[in-house]
């Protein structure tokens, strides 16, 4: 009777019958792995979804409000300085931007006249105009807002300084050149003389703040601009920040001398309060003579820190 074939392992001499480790295991049933230039390298395929029109709108809202962050700055400071809200705690609001925000006075006003031009932009550009990019920054502005050009000609620049930077946000410099082009173009010339009297109009010009009403003395007669002596001191301004005063040439050289002796008592570092009273009741008063009393108490205070005054004729 023939046996049943033995159920038992062959015994192979050396060999250990403990069970391989796993690894050993996976290079059995990995044939090509003895080879390295036949490696197999796996790679996980991760899915890039498209943005859901909610996600698109959100990102959207987004960026233009990181564009937009300055335009919001200005529109904030315009309305604590109209306002006076600063009033509580500052006496003026360049000393409360300084001190609250640490802005200076020409980074504060250049703010507000950047969000000023700004708006001016979103007014006057045209409906294709939208798909212009818009400032993001008030330095993109500051020369725009510095030449006082009308709001549609302020969309017009804009225009053709994304054009020049290739349909892209344009730098300052670019927005510089094409503004001086456009003013150079439509040069007007300047109508004022050295030696006529004029009235500082502030308006919208930082430098000239407290000085409404103030006359001086055209000292320097520039392409845009004028230097006009008054009795504080000597300001450069454009000349849509004047208002001649047309006098006969008698009357415009008593104002002129008058000048010159108000400037030399404000040149005395000792004076008294009540002098800068009297200095800027005249240097608001716009007339070619002096009353009876103005005279003499003008002539007493002279006497009074020795300035010698001799009238020239």
């Amino acid at each position: 009777m023939n046996k049943p074939p033995s159920r038992r392992k062959k015994v192979i001499p050396g060999a250990s019958e403990e069970p391989k480790p796993a690894a050993d295991s996976a290079k059995e049933n990995n044939s090509g792995q003895d080879n390295p230039a036949s490696a197999t390298i796996t790679v996980t395929a991760v899915e890039v979804r498209e943005l859901t029109d909610q996600e698109q709108s959100l990102r959207l809202q987004l960026e233009r409000q990181v564009e937009r962050a300055f335009l919001s700055a200005g529109q904030a400071l315009m309305e604590l300085r109209d306002r006076r809200l600063y009033r509580s705690t500052h006496r003026t609001f360049e000393e409360y931007c300084r001190e609250r925000f640490n802005y200076s006075r020409d980074a504060a006003y250049l703010k507000i006249s950047a969000t000023v031009v700004y708006e001016n932009l979103q007014k006057f550009l045209p409906t294709i105009g939208r798909q212009i990019p818009m400032p993001t920054n008030e330095r993109q502005l500051r020369f725009l807002a510095k030449a006082e050009l009308e709001p549609a000609v302020q969309a017009d620049v804009w225009q053709q300084a994304v054009e020049q930077a290739g349909n892209k946000i344009p730098s300052g410099r670019i927005v510089k050149d094409v503004v001086d082009r456009i003013r150079e173009r439509t040069k007007v010339p300047n109508p004022y003389h050295i030696g006529e009297i004029c009235i500082l109009l502030p308006k919208d010009d930082p430098d000239l703040r407290g000085k409404a009403g103030y006359w001086g003395v055209v000292s320097h007669v520039g392409d845009y601009s004028c230097t006009v002596q008054t009795w504080d001191g000597d300001y450069t301004v454009k000349i849509e920040h004047l208002k001649l005063l047309e006098l006969l040439d008698e009357d415009c050289q008593f104002m002129q001398q008058l000048c010159v002796r108000l400037r030399q008592l404000h040149q005395v570092a000792s004076r008294d309060s009540s002098v800068d009273w009297l200095l800027q009741g005249l240097g608001k008063q716009a007339k070619p003579y002096l009353s009876s009393l103005q005279a003499k108490l003008l002539g007493t205070v002279e006497r009074e820190y020795k300035i010698e005054w001799r009238q020239q004729k």
